[in-house]
């Protein structure tokens, strides 16, 4: 039976035991390869780890969260994650995966990237539980004054060509018709020196990753063997894909981003919400902390009624607050409530304006004079003439009459009823309805 973690308070006060990592990993089904001594290396007692994150964009994605989710789990077993933001890296680029190479960002670009991926790491881990707390890298550090012919003295002569061109990630692209720079063949050892860093300075014994990261990551570990007769252990995860073998994270329009600003946390809520049962009872296990037998449970509760989507929601809500927060959760769940239930618009009276517009992206919106809406405007007119809600008055009135249209959720029976300013929302917007499931916003400028 695993010990306590020695360091943490908050273990031992809630008599929690440290988990055995790598079988956290292997029955949430996210492991991949492990070197062989890492396991026993990791039961020893706390062991340091990191993983890296290139910051090639301002904001990771859900493609980054298999990765988060694993130092979240070092980090509850007991042992001390180093989240390593490459703001050198990020300037070489990563072929791993790809099947031609990045455009370079600039280093002021890099740099802002690099700032907001560290704000968004610290969200995730524990910055401060003692000896285990967390830390925050960033590989420039190192680099910034290491010269290039340092680097090929120092870091080249300890790898060879042959050992380099052995990487699929390299070979695959030296067969492909694009090649491969010499700058994003020195990306192993770049990353390479990484590990060897990290393992001096922070005797950081483990380097985790996803699978396509296994050849960069053992070339750390034969450097730390032949620049310092060392030893380091690696471990990588599975790559997520959906049931259907599509890729994972991407929708329609586009990546799934942990910036609000990007994804809006109710469309990140409905991402989750909205995955196959396959995919539900695969991604609970890999994008939650929730046990075994409360994974068990929920999925027989799934199964008697798949209706009611149980799976979804939970995965859903755990990892909306864990990304966002309850807050952002309670707003998607009642934007979700509003637009697919009876739920009410008292919710967007604590919106601002880019996050009515986000409720509402995607559905017809209109703009109409903030001056004319204040002297008073007939619902026909607004809605036929004013706007293109209906094709004319005839069928407005129709279907007014008719008990089919509502304005902010207020059922609207009488054509000539007028709207002003004092109906806004927000004092800006209205939203109108036709039938049951048809919404427009009228923005009032």
């Amino acid at each position: 039976m695993p010990g306590f973690c020695q360091f943490c308070y908050i273990c031992r006060k809630n008599n929690i035991a440290r988990m055995n990592f790598v079988e956290e990993l292997r029955w949430r089904g996210m492991l991949h390869d492990i070197m062989p001594g890492t396991e026993e290396e990791l039961n020893k007692g706390q062991t340091s780890g990191y993983i890296g994150f290139d910051p090639t964009a301002d904001s990771l994605h859900v493609g980054h969260l298999t990765q988060i989710m694993t130092l979240i789990h070092f980090q509850r077993a007991g042992h001390k994650p180093f989240a390593l933001v490459g703001g050198a890296t990020g300037m070489v680029g990563d072929p791993s995966g790809k099947s031609a190479e990045r455009n370079l960002l600039s280093e002021d670009v890099l740099n802002h990237n690099v700032r907001c991926l560290e704000g968004q790491l610290k969200k995730f881990l524990d910055f401060d539980c003692g000896a285990k707390s967390a830390e925050m890298v960033n590989n420039y550090d190192w680099f910034k004054n290491f010269t290039f012919l340092d680097f090929i003295r120092d870091v080249g002569k300890h790898i060879t060509v042959n050992y380099m061109m052995a990487k699929d990630s390299v070979k695959k692209r030296l067969e492909g018709e694009t090649g491969m720079s010499f700058t994003e063949f020195s990306y192993q050892l770049v990353q390479g020196y990484d590990f060897y860093y990290l393992w001096k300075e922070k005797n950081c014994l483990v380097q985790m990753g996803g699978s396509d990261q296994w050849g960069n990551i053992v070339t750390g570990t034969e450097m730390i063997r032949r620049k310092a007769s060392g030893t380091a252990y690696a471990i990588t995860t599975q790559l997520i894909k959906k049931a259907d073998g599509t890729k994972f994270g991407k929708t329609e329009s586009g990546a799934v981003w942990l910036d609000p600003a990007k994804t809006s946390p109710y469309k990140f809520y409905q991402f989750w919400l909205n995955t196959t049962d396959a995919d539900a009872k695969s991604w609970i296990r890999i994008f939650t902390l929730k046990s075994q037998q409360e994974i068990e449970n929920l999925e027989a509760d799934h199964d008697q009624a798949p209706h009611l989507r149980i799976l979804q929601k939970a995965l859903a809500e755990e990892i909306t607050v864990r990304s966002h927060s309850e807050e952002a959760l309670q707003t998607a769940l009642k934007t979700s409530e509003f637009l697919f239930g009876g739920g009410s618009l008292e919710f967007l009276n604590g919106l601002n304006k880019e996050q009515v517009l986000d409720v509402f992206e995607g559905l017809p919106q209109f703009t109409i004079s903030t001056a004319e809406l204040a002297a008073g405007i007939n619902v026909t007119d607004l809605l036929a003439e004013k706007t293109t809600v209906f094709p004319s008055k005839g069928e407005a009135r129709k279907m007014i009459t008719g008990g089919g249209v509502s304005v902010n959720k207020q059922k609207v029976d009488d054509p000539a009823h007028s709207l002003t300013t004092s109906d806004l929302i927000n004092n800006r917007f209205l939203v109108a309805q036709k039938g049951k499931k048809n919404y427009f916003l009228i923005i009032s400028e």
